[in-house]
């Protein structure tokens, strides 16, 4: 391993920059790490930003190695599947796994992320810089202008330091990405979906308890649009309303109680029903946007390199935001073992090794909220999942259902992706004239399977 290491400048002491901080201070990097909210991140000034994510096997994988996995664990609710709401009344449950392990956790984004930025802050290698906004960069002088925003430092007080390597972790509205890709005279695209979301509260029951299954992700599907909840610890859910932005039903039709009352009313009467506050949390929270961000370049030679959504923004419906990240980090730091510490030959491989991948989840997670909000409900998607679990349990060398490839394993999203349309093809072929799992013909399973 070299022994003269770079300094490092993180844009953002978000979960990425927070959890990389961490990496590379224990790795011996002396870090800086530069974050525009105030010391108490845990506020979460980013409005608008879904405040529940779902942690999976990719993100636990990066937390084990930097040692948090057992602070984390207090913060976690296990989900073993998802709950759906029907518009008939019933609730149907439908596992994401069928092994105990086979389950994702719900977390408070502001609990995982304040707990990792108070273990930079301990890092004696980090430097935690608080309410310093990026305002510009110069990637041929290796400078970074900052606003200092503390308390009595004067208005709009400008610094400015040089880095030797820098990193941006600053988010979806990056300005370390836009900065770079002026610079190299690369290209973004940002495409935003016609459906935005809204955070909403269903709170506690009176005695303290859950309203709902406490261990589920619960939907409720509603074709071209959906609600779903997910646990917080002391007895709420955070519910989530993905509807289309205009027409009939949309956010901009939901223009006054009455609309939004009969509208919950009409579609998500259960969820309603445990919802005392559905009107001031609706008109009082921001509404946030959906969209999807791929950019070329992510890096300039040996000091300029992006990560998490500030090089690959994906939308929520995957749950795999925040794990994909936190797997820039894992990737980032065996990259760092497999070439010494030379940074050229890691910016450049981590471009190389990470932008299909991005790609490929991005993708992933579009196809997804069609699946959530209206595929869940088509008796034939029950029976080629129960399908898809029975040929894992077949063949477990040659077939692992991809949701299960994407939630649980580590294999490269690029490789799921592959693996899934070949899966689609061999389950669309199993269920030609078949309406119950007993009756597939699993000589030919076998012998797709064995092919694919």
């Amino acid at each position: 391993m070299a022994t003269d290491k770079k300094r490092i400048t993180i844009v953002g002491a978000g979960l990425t920059g927070s959890l990389l901080g961490v990496l590379l201070g224990q790795r011996g990097y002396q870090v800086d790490l530069y974050e525009r909210r105030p010391p108490e991140t845990g506020n979460d000034a980013d409005s608008g930003r879904s405040i529940n994510l779902a942690l999976s096997q990719r993100g636990i994988v990066a937390l084990e190695s930097a040692g948090l996995m057992d602070q984390v664990q207090n913060l976690l609710i296990p989900m073993k599947g998802r709950m759906l709401h029907l518009e008939d009344g019933r609730s149907q449950f439908s596992a994401y796994g069928q092994r105990p392990n086979e389950v994702i956790y719900s977390v408070s984004r502001r609990d995982l992320n304040s707990l990792l930025v108070q273990e930079a802050i301990k890092a004696k290698e980090v430097n935690v810089h608080f309410q310093r906004k990026c305002e510009t960069i110069d990637f041929k002088k290796k400078t970074l202008t900052l606003i200092n925003e503390a308390e009595g430092s004067g208005d709009r007080a400008e610094e400015a330091i040089s880095f030797e390597t820098l990193i941006g972790c600053d988010g979806a509205g990056s300005q370390v990405r836009r900065s770079l890709i002026e610079h190299v005279g690369g290209q973004t695209e940002s495409v935003f979906l016609d459906h935005d979301y809204k955070e909403l509260e269903i709170p506690a029951a009176a005695t303290g308890g859950y309203r709902f299954d406490k261990n589920a992700l619960h939907i409720w599907p509603r074709g071209q649009f959906m609600l779903i909840a997910l646990p917080n610890l002391d007895g709420s859910f955070t519910v989530t309303l993905f509807l289309p932005k205009r027409g009939e039903p949309s956010f901009e039709s939901l223009s006054d109680a009455a609309a939004l009352e009969e509208f919950f009313e009409d579609v998500f009467p259960t969820a309603k029903a445990a919802m005392p506050d559905l009107g001031e949390d609706f008109f009082d929270h921001p509404t946030g946007r959906l969209g999807t961000v791929r950019c070329q370049p992510w890096h300039v030679e040996d000091y300029g390199l992006i990560m998490g959504d500030a090089a690959h923004a994906i939308v929520p419906f995957h749950g795999q935001g925040m794990n994909c990240a936190f797997e820039d980090c894992s990737e980032l730091l065996r990259l760092l073992d497999q070439y010494d510490d030379d940074w050229t030959q890691v910016c450049a491989e981590f471009t190389a090794s990470r932008k299909s991948n991005a790609d490929a989840i991005a993708e992933m997670a579009l196809e997804n909220y069609t699946t959530m909000r209206s595929t869940v409900t088509d008796p034939k998607y029950a029976l080629k999942k129960e399908i898809g679990f029975e040929l894992e349990l077949r063949f477990p060398q040659h077939y692992i259902p991809r949701y299960s490839m994407v939630m649980f394993h580590t294999m490269p999203y690029a490789e799921a992706l592959a693996a899934g349309a070949r899966q689609r093809d061999i389950l669309d072929r199993l269920t030609q004239s078949v309406d119950q799992c007993a009756d597939v013909d699993w000589d030919l399973a076998e012998k797709l399977v064995k092919q694919s």
